[in-house]
């Protein structure tokens, strides 16, 4: 009931009006509308200042010089990015390898064989690839006198590449063996399979289907390790595209090549992120 002045005589709580104050209380999605509204203005404002504060004239010149540009090419594709992708493909490939065997030590009932792995894997992947590229190139040498590199440079870089990848990848296949449900390695051992044929037919296709999109994610981190080439020491036609933006850049006094070939090892590392993005996807679809 209600007096006379409109005020509640019961000792309830007063029904929510909706209101408060004068105004109307915000939903939860309004609210949330206004809190991205207000993160959109932010950005909006902070590339606006940038936008604003940089030299736009001086980077221009200092990056963007058309006719040297237009030096650049076809070189830049023909020696530089093609060196780059044949330097990351050995790379890739040398990795792979060793890193399924060294994956098969890490599950080995042989204690040993597990040690072994286990050693390299932590070794080659607690120091920088760029200490593995001077061991490979120097203390190689003095270690085996009269000893070369199959392949020269190229060589080399397989090596270098090779052994830090391997330890990355052979984690990867590991996990993704023991991804693969045991019921499958019992099949194929009732079927009459032995453990090595269960291993290699039913096994190993399935992990290397679960372990595509993080090996293609490697092969990106390969592309851009393989700039490290240059501690090797290398000609000039054995230059790959960091060292050729930065030789030309000196040169010329000018930091266009520089930016050269970063695009082009956007054209490259981009595709590949799709891809792992895709392949991704896709697999996740499939289990």
């Amino acid at each position: 009931m209600t007096s006379a002045t409109g005020r509640t005589t019961s000792g309830g709580p007063r029904p929510d009006t909706g209101r408060a104050g004068d105004g109307r209380r915000l939903t939860r999605r309004q609210r949330r509308r206004l809190v991205r509204g207000a993160q959109y203005a932010v950005f909006v404002a902070a590339v606006a200042a940038v936008a604003a504060g940089a030299d736009w004239g001086r980077l221009a010149n200092q990056f963007a010089q058309p006719a040297l540009f237009r030096q650049l090419f076809p070189e830049i594709i023909t020696v530089a990015l093609r060196n780059t992708v044949l330097y990351t493909v050995a790379g890739f490939v040398s990795g792979l390898v060793l890193a399924v065997p060294l994956a098969l030590m890490r599950l080995s009932s042989v204690a040993p064989y597990r040690w072994a792995a286990g050693v390299y894997i932590e070794f080659f992947r607690g120091l920088p690839a760029l200490l593995i590229f001077i061991f490979v190139g120097v203390a190689v040498p003095l270690a085996f006198p009269g000893t070369q590199i199959a392949g020269g440079t190229y060589g080399k870089v397989a090596v270098a590449l090779g052994l830090v990848s391997a330890a990355y990848m052979a984690e990867t296949i590991r996990a993704g063996i023991q991804a693969v449900p045991k019921g499958q390695v019992e099949a194929a051992r009732s079927l009459g399979f032995s453990a090595r044929r269960a291993m290699v037919s039913v096994v190993m296709p399935q992990a290397l289907r679960i372990v595509i999109p993080p090996l293609t994610n490697e092969l990106v981190l390969l592309f851009k390790d393989s700039s490290l080439v240059l501690f090797l020491g290398v000609t000039l036609q054995e230059r790959e595209l960091a060292k050729y933006g930065r030789d030309l850049a000196s040169e010329s006094a000018n930091s266009t090549p520089i930016l050269v070939a970063g695009v082009c090892y956007l054209l490259v590392t981009v595709p590949l992120g799709y891809l792992v993005r895709r392949l991704e996807n896709r697999t996740g679809r499939g289990r």
